[in-house]
């Protein structure tokens, strides 16, 4: 999916490790960093982000595409956001009963040391995100 994108609109390319999910112009975009959310705009400075688990938005014009991404960088350059995650599904694809199932699932492991601890945090922290995708009202 690509579109043509004007000086005036800032280019959002999301890529994952087996393709490139979308590639399309953006007036605005919204993304989940791991230490909260974050909104570009045109001519946003440089920067490079540490992604968190939630809601990729995406508006052009008066419609919003909104994606779940499971992690990984964001990078802001030249008006161009390039979002390089692990996961990206689209909003009305995420599962609400498998992520339920997902998070009773991480919330029932034991887990001993700090690996395991980690593992069951992010798996925790994944499962919360993609329900709240799954609950909010559709577009």
């Amino acid at each position: 999916m690509s579109e043509s994108v004007s000086n005036t609109q800032l280019r959002c390319v999301v890529v994952t490790p087996e393709e490139t999910v979308l590639d399309t112009a953006a007036d605005f975009i919204a993304l989940p960093l791991f230490d909260g959310e974050i909104g570009i705009a045109l001519n946003h400075s440089p920067m490079i982000g540490r992604l968190g688990y939630g809601e990729l938005r995406i508006r052009n014009d008066s419609k919003t595409l909104c994606y779940y991404v499971d992690g990984g960088f964001v990078q802001v350059a030249d008006n161009v956001v390039s979002v390089l995650t692990n996961r990206s599904i689209p909003a009305d694809s995420v599962d609400a009963e498998a992520a339920q199932e997902e998070l009773t699932s991480a919330l029932g492991q034991t887990a001993a040391g700090d690996k395991q601890l980690t593992t069951r945090e992010r798996a925790q922290a994944q499962a919360r995100a993609q329900l709240r995708m799954a609950r909010r009202p559709k577009q």
